[in-house]
């Protein structure tokens, strides 16, 4: 029973030495000062007045100088094609193809080869997580 009581007594102890260093009690000099704030220094405007602003009507080539700009630091301009890429690109034809062949591509008057039954079946075969593929007419 004594022991118990000693340890209250040195808990409670303990306790309230910590609460005097929170209170006041403890080292002034430890703390912060909260009246002691310092006060920023006022904003200044530049001194650069040589902005000029837009007239109305006229065209802004800034947003498109930066946008090149910004392109330009990302991927560095245009890269040379390798000798394999300029073998592929030949054989494909692309001294062939039509500018623009995007636009027209879905335009009544483009021919389109009807490739038949299977390929529609194919195409509008659900999604399927198996690795066994099937296709199968309905």
């Amino acid at each position: 029973m004594r022991k118990i009581s000693v340890l209250l007594i040195a808990g409670t102890a303990l306790s309230l030495a910590g609460c005097a260093s929170v209170f006041g009690g403890g080292n002034k000099g430890s703390r912060l000062d909260e009246f002691a704030v310092a006060r920023n220094a006022p904003l200044v405007i530049p001194p650069d007045y040589t902005l000029v602003p837009p007239a109305p009507g006229t065209v802004s080539t800034t947003a498109q100088d930066a946008q090149s700009q910004a392109i330009q630091a990302l991927f560095g301009g245009p890269a040379p094609r390798s000798a394999g890429e300029m073998s592929v690109l030949d054989r494909a034809g692309t001294d062939r193809v039509a500018l623009g062949a995007r636009s027209v591509a879905g335009d009544p008057n483009t021919t389109v080869v009807d490739k038949g039954a299977v390929t529609q079946t194919i195409i509008a075969a659900p999604e399927s997580d198996s690795q066994v593929a099937t296709a199968q007419p309905q």
